[in-house]
Order: structure tokens, then sequence, then C-alpha cells
């Protein structure tokens, strides 16, 4: 999230984010590179990931707080076959079948 703000908000250099990430995250460099190339050419990509990423953990812990020992991982995850939703929309989703399920 650092480098891909720092690349387009704060106009780092390509060896600037590579840097940074190659202290800070520990990957070698040319790993790094690969991941601040992605970045240079998808700005966002990095923060939109992450939010995703949030959301998708917060979903699981409403189910699994909602369904305790009835929590399943599989079951979890048939929500993907309702197809791409916006976060919020796929929030709900889950947190409704959680509730459904452990009424059932």
């Amino acid at each position: 999230l650092v480098a891909d703000t720092g690349l387009h908000a704060k106009r780092w250099t390509r060896e600037q984010a590579t840097d940074y990430f190659v202290d800070t995250v520990g990957f070698a460099r040319p790993r790094s590179q690969r991941e601040i190339e992605r970045y240079c050419t998808m700005p966002g990509q990095a923060c939109s990931y992450k939010l995703g990423h949030i959301s998708w953990l917060r979903a699981r812990d409403t189910a699994k707080r909602i369904l305790g020992d009835k929590f399943d991982v599989k079951q979890f995850h048939e929500v993907l076959r309702d197809g791409a939703v916006p976060l919020t929309i796929l929030e709900r989703l889950v947190e409704a079948r959680a509730t459904a399920l452990a009424r059932a």
C-alpha cells in the first residue's frame, strides 16, 4: 500500500519504491521489482486488493461468529457462486446465509 501510494501520490521513482519494498517487506530485489512494475501499470491495485482482503476476512469472521461450531469453510465459499458483487453486498450475503444456516 505504501509503495503504490508512494509511486502515484508522492511521485517515487521505481528505484525508490523497490528499495522501500526490499528494506521493509524483505522480498528479494527481483520479486520486489516485479511487484513495483505491477503497481506502476495498475495504480490502486495494491490498495484495492487489500480492501477486498479485509472485507473477505471480516465476512468470514462474521460467519464464524454467527455459526460457531456449525461454520464450514467450504460452505462459506459457496457465496462465490453468486459472482462478482460489491464488497458491501458480499458481506451482507455472507451474514444472511450464515444467519439462515444457524436457524436451520
